[in-house]
């Protein structure tokens, strides 16, 4: 129906529509406050904490947020947190495209071939469960010291959640778009690009996030392996230096760094058309 002026009148959609739009921004600053409330709130307990235990000139007491917080000009201009940051990204960069390209295409081989899997399921398993750290000496002692020892064991704690994302993913495709590629003289080329890549994308980008997070935990205790950079490396000269509120600083930075990193992946999630919390 047309309304008075000769205009169309606006529909029960276009209202929810244009409805929709403040109710999303809306949840969105609702929930952000939430979690800044959250936030606010640990550091209020931790701050109590500490003052209520610790003395002004005690050692605990520079663990205290306050000083923390006051120190990380000084690890900025002097101790150049930036760069250790730069170079730590760059060692998750490495770290997770090796685990990519080797954690991809094998969980592909697993989901799509019964024998692969049914061959290699105990091998993997076995390595699985091994801890990234126990592989520190063995890694030191065969690569040296340095850049490629660290790689080892990024790549060694990613490639899992990839490999079994990947091949959780092939087992869920539907096997009668399949059946409709064969039926069309699909060659194998044309699968894989129309059939498997989209429907492996998710749980790739799963793995992904999953891969992450290991990496970040991984990453600190690798960098203490006699490289002279990182975020791991300054965790060890500012405990040497007993430079414990500069300490807690890295630490705070190593968290916040995590959640960026996290929140990173989650949106790239979204941005690609998918949903997840």
């Amino acid at each position: 129906m047309s309304s008075v002026t000769g205009r169309p009148a606006a529909t029960p959609r276009d209202s929810n529509a244009a409805a929709g739009g403040p109710r999303i921004v809306s949840g969105w600053l609702a929930r952000t406050l939430l979690g800044l409330t959250g936030l606010a709130g640990i550091v209020a307990i931790w701050w109590l904490a500490i003052h209520l235990i610790a003395r002004p000139d005690s050692l605990a007491a520079q663990f205290s947020p306050g000083r923390a917080l006051a120190a990380l000009p000084s690890l900025v201009t002097e101790d150049r947190l930036l760069v250790h940051i730069a170079t730590s990204l760059r060692r998750i960069a490495i770290g997770l495209a090796w685990a990519l390209l080797i954690g991809v295409p094998l969980g592909f081989l697993i989901g799509r071939i019964k024998a692969f899997d049914t061959a290699l399921s105990p091998t993997l398993q076995f390595l699985r469960m091994i801890s990234p750290l126990s592989w520190m000496p063995i890694a030191v002692m065969s690569l040296g010291v340095g850049d490629r020892a660290v790689y080892f064991l990024l790549a060694f704690a990613a490639v899992w959640p990839l490999v079994m994302s990947t091949a959780a993913g092939v087992t869920q495709i539907d096997r009668r778009w399949l059946q409709l590629a064969e039926s069309l003289a699909a060659t194998r080329g044309e699968m894989l690009w129309h059939i498997f890549v989209p429907g492996l994308a998710a749980h790739v980008l799963t793995g992904v996030r999953l891969a992450i997070g290991i990496l970040w935990i991984v990453l600190v205790p690798a960098e203490m392996l006699g490289v002279s950079s990182g975020l791991g490396y300054l965790i060890l000269d500012t405990r040497d230096r007993l430079a414990y509120s500069e300490l807690t600083a890295v630490i705070l930075v190593i968290g916040a760094l995590g959640f960026l990193l996290d929140y990173a992946a989650r949106l790239i999630y979204r941005r690609c058309g998918y949903e997840q919390r």
